[in-house]
């Protein structure tokens, strides 16, 4: 294995450790920005070291179609042909059997796909996958599984966890470079905790580097979501790395960590900021609203990064309609929201503060004392206390919006 994971201090099933790569020695919990084709939209490698980004995402599928494995392999990997000099992980291709549904064809064989770029059949096995992305050189790649919404019912999710399971076995006999590339295997199952448990034993039975929790994020309600994770979370192995995929909203995020996973993932912190919405700690800030026109605040007082020492929400307004640049100074300031969340949940747990750390999370959130029922839920299976930033339960409702974070009032 071509990793070492090392866990420095803990709060109950809370964790922090170091993650040790061929590329980067990490901090857990960790949030990984998603660069689709080598890069993430507006920002430079540079920059991403400065905000303390350490492991950056990079899609397979994309990859293969622009500008091809086989270039990037010629080029030295995609760490020399992005300069980025710290860790990568790669994605397997699968998600696109759900982003991309209406192009795709899923049979036992593997996923055939109508590229985007020039309309032909693109056939992605395990086996492929694993070959392009042995080519990209990530220091983690993901198995090829069979990705099915959780918002679907009936026989396909018990059809896809067991093929998920026979797929991990092609990843691993195609896996030529397991001493510089750790393969993490994929927990699938939707909804059903009986089939999430056969999948998670016959995973671990593979002793895989790490483990991803898969199929999550999809629309599913907030109450069966943490129930996924706190049941995975559980039953994977203590000494190796959990991986919570296309999970980005902060407060998820601080909620998984509590029941035990270590990495995440997402589009949302970029995505958002490409849409004029900043991450604060009350929640998101519109810059596009009228009220910022004039308002010579920083987005965040409270924040040290680039952005906010530099520019005022007024001079961002005015771009955020008009120009990229303002895009991408949201980008950045979100980004360094979610590394410094990071780095704030590995501090709170190796110095013993992690609860103290979630009630004051909380209570910016939600001044009101408005937590969700399923956090206080999720909190209580965590073993943290949060009856101090808790009123009665509100007559919120358990949807996925919920955890967007309320909008800022001015």
């Amino acid at each position: 294995m071509a990793l070492r994971f090392e866990i420095l201090g803990r709060f109950n099933r809370a964790r922090a450790a170091q993650l040790i790569l061929p590329h980067y020695e990490c901090q857990t919990p960790l949030f990984m920005p998603v660069g689709t084709q080598g890069t993430i939209k507006g920002l430079t490698t540079h920059q991403l070291e400065d905000i303390g980004c350490q492991i950056i995402l990079g899609n397979t599928y994309h990859l293969a179609l622009r500008p091809t494995s086989e270039l990037i392999d010629e080029l030295g990997g995609l760490h020399k042909f992005m300069n980025w000099p710290r860790a990568l992980l790669t994605d397997s291709g699968g998600f696109q059997m759900v982003s991309l549904l209406h192009l795709a064809d899923i049979t036992e064989k593997g996923v055939t796909f109508q590229s985007p770029v020039d309309g032909k059949p693109m056939l992605l096995t395990p086996e492929e996958s694993i070959q392009i992305q042995n080519r990209i050189g990530a220091d983690i790649i993901m198995a090829l599984d069979d990705v099915v919404k959780t918002t679907i019912t009936g026989p396909r999710i018990e059809e896809a966890m067991y093929r998920t399971l026979r797929w991990i076995d092609r990843c691993i006999a195609a896996h030529k470079r397991p001493h510089e590339q750790n393969l993490f295997g994929i927990v699938q199952g939707g909804l059903d905790p009986v089939l999430r448990d056969i999948c998670v034993r016959g995973l671990v039975e593979r002793n895989l580097p790490g483990y991803a929790i898969g199929g999550l994020a999809g629309g599913e309600d907030k109450d069966s979501f943490w129930r996924v994770v706190a049941q995975c979370t559980a039953a994977l192995p203590e000494h190796k790395p959990r991986y919570v995929m296309g999970v980005g909203y902060p407060l998820d995020i601080v909620v998984c960590s509590a029941l035990g996973a270590d990495m995440y993932d997402c589009v949302y912190p970029t995505r958002t900021a490409r849409f004029g919405t900043a991450l604060v700690p009350e929640g998101v800030l519109k810059l596009k609203h009228k009220a910022m026109e004039d308002d010579m605040r920083p987005i965040d007082p409270t924040c040290d990064c680039m952005v906010c020492k530099t520019y005022t929400r007024a001079y961002i307004h005015c771009l955020v309609t008009k120009d990229a640049m303002g895009s991408q100074l949201l980008s950045y300031h979100n980004l360094y929201y979610m590394m410094k969340l990071s780095r704030d949940l590995h501090s709170s747990i190796v110095e013993g503060r992690f609860p103290e750390f979630v009630c004051q999370f909380l209570q910016k959130m939600f001044p009101q004392g408005d937590v969700p029922e399923w956090v206080c839920n999720a909190m209580e299976v965590a073993g943290i206390d949060i009856s101090s930033c808790c009123a009665p339960f509100s007559s919120i409702p358990n949807k996925v919006e919920d955890t967007q974070n309320q909008e800022v009032k001015q």
